[in-house]
């Protein structure tokens, strides 16, 4: 396989992951939970949902993939309790999935052309590289204040917890 075939297969693959765990997160909470913050200079889990499915909208289907840029940045985090459960998930899954889609167009040549979104002029390549990280930094924060929500162990990495036992270290 390709180097770029290997860069786009895995950053989707790191974005359909990073859904699993943050659908998995909101499945946990009330909508209550899902739209608390401790004070105004915080944001609640579904802000941040809003704000992931507004980023990856912007930077891959609009910077990416062409598709006219509608997002209102501001708007995801001034939201309070704008969506029930059911249709923030749906808008984030849709949004990934469609984003997935521009990413299986991209070429390796296309991946060293420079876009500009937001003011920043990066490659295709950054431009990915960008929404995975800032993705998976936000997917930390909700996992996070799930955790603190409900006092539960995620599970996410129980298939590492009996071999961390077994082996030993040097």
């Amino acid at each position: 396989m390709e180097l770029d075939r290997i860069f786009i297969d895995c950053s989707s693959r790191r974005l359909e992951l990073l859904v699993s765990r943050i659908r998995d997160c909101l499945n946990r909470l009330s909508p209550g939970e899902i739209w608390s913050r401790g004070n105004e200079n915080e944001n609640a889990i579904g802000n941040l949902v809003l704000h992931l499915t507004g980023n990856v909208r912007q930077w891959i289907i609009s910077g990416i993939g062409g598709a006219p840029d509608t997002r209102h940045r501001d708007a995801e985090f001034e939201a309070r309790a704008l969506m029930d459960t059911g249709e923030l998930m749906a808008s984030l899954e849709a949004t990934v999935t469609e984003a997935v889609g521009v990413l299986r167009q991209v070429t390796a040549e296309r991946l060293a052309q420079n876009i500009t979104v937001q003011k920043y002029s990066v490659t295709v390549l950054e431009g990915i590289l960008h929404v995975v990280v800032h993705f998976g930094e936000h997917t930390g924060q909700i996992i996070f204040a799930t955790k603190m929500l409900t006092g539960e162990d995620l599970g996410f990495y129980k298939h590492l917890k009996a071999a961390a036992h077994s082996e030993k270290t040097p």
